[in-house]
């Protein structure tokens, strides 16, 4: 169940705005709905350029002025709570348990951040839309700066809070478009309009406690991946078409899975750790399998890099790997086939020696391997992209790391070290 409000309320951090009254909506009642509701998202603003210059002042907006009497207290040491890349790689967003930190990768620097009680504050999920000036959190932590059964829409260009989505459960993640916003709970997903807040449609998942979800962000494709209601299944709505398919993946509950950004094709990985699969999610065709490893591992990440020619993964066992892909989602039978390798000599996934074995031998020794790795601290969690730069990596750790790689298309092998920050202690980047 959900209730919608659209209202104003003054700038943060005030824990108890005076607002105007909450107008509700129950859930599945877009007649109601259509009738109240105002339109708070008449426009959104670029708030980060290509290559944004910090503003240093902007965090004490929320901060307290010093007392002149008595030195300053050391600043509050940090946890951070989520990371995320925005939808076109170029930015990272931090949830951290007093606010929440924005990022540009490439040149890497904080935009700027909101601070809210050094006692609390906790933010568990931060969505950004691309660069623009709204954000969907979610609250988390130990003290939570919202309910975490509450999605809170904020316009940075206002500076002010101009809608809630309300639930009677916790909130696993938010995804966003321009035009939907998508709320994840433990076993139901709800789409919902961004311009009017109305409801659009209900998914009913198997337990889903990551909140696992993927849209596409192409204008021209509105796609939605998502759980199925059976173990190793995945659910993708086309939504122009109004079709559904429901993809097998794995025989194995489902760990992690990726779109492209035109929601051609989908990349699976389940529990196990061992296999990624790319399939055609237009009739659901298994178009490539590679392999991560041997041993169980827990995947973090699936990136698709912006042609859909290489995908990178990372895992709890410390690297991060590319591997090159043999489909063209622009062909016109990249569904039927695996077809070959983009014409630019980059080099192929390896596979096997024993290769010739197929069908003989287990798959195991027909698998195909990564091109690229990219060594780190195994048991730390770390999420991957692409960076806008050709042939990098951007990669995150929840330890407050972030590393710009190169890797070499052609030879393969270990990747490049570019460059290194902790984005927690800015002091200390290098």
């Amino acid at each position: 169940m959900a209730t919608l409000s659209v209202y104003s309320c003054p700038p943060w951090p005030n824990s108890s705005p005076n607002r105007t009254p909450n107008i509700l909506f129950p859930e599945g009642d877009p007649e109601e709905l259509e009738s109240q509701s105002q339109s708070p998202f008449e426009s959104h603003y670029p708030i980060m350029p290509q290559d944004p210059t910090p503003n240093p002042n902007y965090h004490s907006l929320l901060s307290s002025p010093p007392d002149s009497s008595s030195p300053p207290s050391p600043p509050p040491p940090i946890s951070l709570l989520h990371l995320s890349f925005n939808q076109d790689f170029g930015c990272f967003a931090a949830g951290t348990d007093h606010g929440f930190r924005i990022y540009n990768c490439d040149p890497f620097r904080e935009i700027f951040r909101r601070d809210f009680d050094s006692s609390g504050g906790g933010v568990g999920v931060v969505e950004m839309l691309f660069r623009c000036n709204i954000l969907a959190l979610v609250g988390g932590g130990t003290d939570p700066q919202y309910p975490i059964n509450k999605v809170m829409i904020w316009d940075d260009h206002q500076s002010r809070c101009i809608g809630e989505l309300s639930f009677r459960s916790e909130v696993r993640s938010v995804k966003l478009r321009r035009d939907r916003i998508i709320v994840v709970l433990e076993q139901k997903i709800l789409v919902y309009n961004f311009a009017d807040l109305k409801p659009l449609h209900q998914i009913e998942t198997i337990s889903n406690p990551k909140g696992l979800c993927a849209v596409s962000q192409g204008a021209a494709s509105s796609v939605l991946a998502c759980p199925g209601l059976q173990k190793g299944q995945v659910r993708v709505e086309h939504y122009p078409s109004k079709r559904v398919k429901f993809i097998m993946a794995h025989d194995s509950r489902i760990a992690c899975f990726t779109l492209t950004q035109d929601g051609q094709l989908l990349a699976t990985a389940s529990t196990k750790g061992t296999l990624v699969r790319i399939f055609n999610t237009a009739d659901g065709a298994l178009l490539q399998e590679v392999r991560r490893g041997a041993d169980r591992a827990e995947i973090y990440s699936l990136a698709f890099s912006s042609t859909a020619q290489w995908l990178a993964v990372s895992s709890d066992k410390g690297t991060v790997h590319v591997f090159s892909l043999k489909i063209n989602p622009g062909s016109p039978g990249a569904g039927q086939s695996l077809g070959t390798t983009n014409s630019n000599h980059s080099v192929g996934s390896p596979t096997s020696s024993l290769s010739f074995f197929k069908g003989v031998l287990p798959k195991y020794f027909s698998s195909e391997w990564s091109v690229a790795q990219f060594r780190l601290l195994e048991g730390s969690q770390y999420i991957v992209a692409f960076g806008h730069q050709k042939n990098t990596v951007v990669i995150l750790g929840m330890d407050g790391s972030f590393y710009r790689c190169l890797f070499d298309p052609v030879n393969g092998g270990e990747m490049t070290q570019l460059e290194y920050h902790n984005f927690l202690k800015p002091e200390a980047a290098f």
